[in-house]
């Protein structure tokens, strides 16, 4: 073996590790010894550089339209769209003079396409000046051009409290199915205070409200205390006592001396007098009374509730995780039962608007006129939340309002609200259909971004393998 001191320009020998060049006692300037070119490692590859801050603003774009494409508010409006076309076609078949011209469609096409415009574009008008402007009673003042839309938010007023009583038993993962009996003893209680009293005129009524109130609370209590105390499936045991109620206050109607008018043997209380009943807000012609700013107010209680008190946090944390909230040391059982009597609360004061707002002839068991039940599409609408819940209220009083005039006018089947109210109840219940039919982006998608570090990753993750194998082999 050669000991000899090697110099800067010796060659290295394969195998060799590169040495310091210049010996300690040589007084040499040290010099680093590289390995042969066909001995280093190769790099890893470098991605072409790209535009990062275009892709980034790409990106945030991006994300900000996922967002807003996949909230709440968009799909009610494309569910309400839909809906609406669904009840077009429906419009147009069942249409008389479209079944006429369809017979020689393929000679004449014009003609059938144009009898379904104005099916349907005669339909809508006139469910739009049913409800909104009446645009062909301008003439006749600026008070009968705004009446259809007084009208809408009369019909709106009990459907946006009976909302407020399903959203609420929703934020805290219960179904409050039972309205109907919830706003039968509200009514019942509001107009038994009602003819059984006499008191002056504001104090009359809004004491007959708040005892339906209270009568609707009461009944929900129930619900939610079997629910809660007894494990028993809140659907079932709310749908049962929709007919205890039903068949207990026909029997009250029924009977002499508790709920029936003594001058009449049908089943039908006695009339309310005109200190119990709402004024209207603005007076003849207008329908419109002062039960639609209770409903207003009740809407920003229900808020505040939900949004602002330490309360809606308990409800909120239940209806997202019962067992968190329980290990958190909430007593989900009291939270359960108050939020059911919450519920009642806002089914009862729908419950005595229906009594207290026009009844003056008495009121039968139909009082409720299936509220109950449309609060709930109010609520699934609204996204359960108070505001959603008014607007959707006000979105299906339009519906009553307008489908009126509608038939009257048209001659269209009212049935074909119920079609249209049914579809956006299907439409909100399948998001990810509403989103097939439109092309939106579906939930959990990942952004270009993502997918761009994904790629890369994956890359770098390949390539490091034959980068340690190549590192071995030098």
């Amino acid at each position: 073996m050669n000991d000899r001191p090697r110099d800067a320009d010796d060659p290295i020998e394969p195998g060799a590790q590169p040495r310091v060049g210049g010996s300690p006692d040589s007084g040499e300037s040290p010099t680093v010894v590289h390995a042969p070119e066909e001995a280093e490692v190769a790099a890893p590859a470098v991605a072409p550089p790209t535009d990062d801050r275009r892709v980034d603003e790409d990106d945030v774009w991006g994300s900000a339209f996922r967002r807003i494409m996949s909230g709440n508010l968009v799909m009610a409006l494309l569910a309400i769209l839909t809906s609406l076309v669904v009840g077009g076609i429906l419009i147009a078949f069942t249409d008389e003079r479209v079944q006429e011209t369809s017979g020689y469609f393929f000679a004449r096409p014009t003609d059938m396409l144009a009898a379904v415009w104005d099916a349907v574009f005669g339909a809508y008008s006139a469910l739009f000046q049913g409800s909104i402007l009446n645009f062909s009673r301008a003439d006749a003042g600026f008070a009968q051009l705004i009446k259809p839309l007084t009208d809408t938010l009369n019909f709106a007023t009990p459907l946006i409290a009976a909302g407020l009583g399903v959203a609420i038993a929703f934020r805290v993962g219960l179904f409050n199915i039972g309205g109907r009996g919830q706003m039968l003893w509200a009514a019942a209680a509001a107009g038994w205070v009602g003819f059984s009293f006499e008191l002056p005129p504001v104090l009359h009524v809004l004491v007959a409200i708040a005892v339906g109130i209270v009568a609707g609370a009461i009944w929900g209590a129930v619900a939610g205390a079997l629910k809660a105390y007894t494990g028993a499936h809140e659907v079932i045991v709310t749908i049962m006592l929709n007919f205890v109620a039903l068949w207990f206050i026909t029997w009250m109607l029924r009977t002499p001396g508790l709920l029936q008018n003594s001058e009449n043997n049908n089943p039908i209380s006695p009339p309310m007098p005109e200190s119990a009943i709402l004024a209207p807000i603005f007076g003849p012609p207008f329908s419109l009374h002062w039960g639609f700013v209770l409903s207003v107010a009740a809407v920003v209680f229900c808020s505040w509730l939900i949004n602002r008190s330490n309360l809606g946090f308990q409800f909120r944390a239940v209806g997202y995780n019962a067992s968190a909230a329980l290990n958190a040391g909430m007593d989900v059982k009291r939270i359960t039962m108050l939020a059911m009597l919450f519920a009642g609360g806002f089914m009862g004061l729908a419950g005595a608007q229906q009594v207290t707002g026009s009844v003056t002839t008495g009121f039968t068991s139909g009082i409720d006129a299936g509220i109950g039940f449309d609060a709930i599409t109010v609520a699934l609408l609204g996204g359960s939340t108070p505001w959603g819940t008014f607007f959707a209220g006000l979105l299906f009083g339009a519906f009553k309002a307008g489908g009126f005039r509608m038939q009257a006018a048209e001659g269209v089947p009212i049935d074909i609200i119920l079609v249209v109210q049914s579809f956006i109840v299907l439409f909100i219940a399948a998001p990810p259909l509403v989103r097939a039919m439109f092309g939106l982006p579906q939930p959990g998608r990942k952004s270009r971004r993502q997918r761009r570090d994904e790629a890369a990753l994956r890359t770098m993750t390949e390539q490091q393998p034959k980068t340690e194998q190549k590192g071995e082999q030098a």
